[in-house]
């Protein structure tokens, strides 16, 4: 068997501490409703850090998972993550706090209709759209969060990032 090699070994690594970032922030930040900076590093990681940000995500989810169970929420986050990966790809060259700022409010604010969706395998529409009304004050306290820790913290954590991506060399 063939040994790693050193730059994949210094990806995986990378990968890991960046679902330890995601973790960490989301747990330090648990006592405020839906307010939490993953949506804000999976932005950053994505722009900056495109090929470990998958991993990370995935090492992430299954984090949550082992420290919450393994519900039927967690089927949600088996793909609401990698839906805001896919959105910043597809906006990735544009460069400008407001902008990501208003993309990541407006993901927050979609964030509960994107999770009722897993439940329409269980439950009647009916049933999906009350689930997802009824959690909507929440849905507006993340787009408030999203938004707000985006505009303040958007350059200076891209700029973080960029400088140390730029020190280590690629991955």
């Amino acid at each position: 068997m063939a040994r790693p090699s050193l730059a994949a070994t210094r990806s995986l690594v990378l990968a890991a501490l960046m679902a330890a970032l995601m973790l960490l922030g989301k747990q330090l930040m648990s006592g405020l409703p839906n307010i939490e900076p993953v949506s804000l590093l999976i932005l950053l990681f994505t722009l900056e850090l495109p090929r470990q940000t998958p991993l990370a995500i995935g090492c992430f989810v299954l984090l949550q998972g082992v420290l919450y169970g393994f519900g039927i929420w967690w089927a949600m986050y088996l793909y609401v993550w990698y839906i805001l990966m896919g959105l910043v790809l597809l906006f990735r060259r544009i460069d400008h706090p407001l902008f990501w700022a208003v993309v990541l409010g407006l993901y927050g604010l979609a964030f509960g209709g994107l999770c009722s969706l897993v439940y329409f395998f269980i439950w009647d529409g009916s049933a999906v759209l009350a689930w997802w009304l009824a959690g909507l004050q929440f849905d507006f306290y993340h787009m408030a969060g999203n938004f707000l820790l985006t505009l303040l913290l958007y350059t200076p954590l891209r700029r973080c990032l960029a400088g140390i991506a730029k020190r280590t060399g690629p991955f």
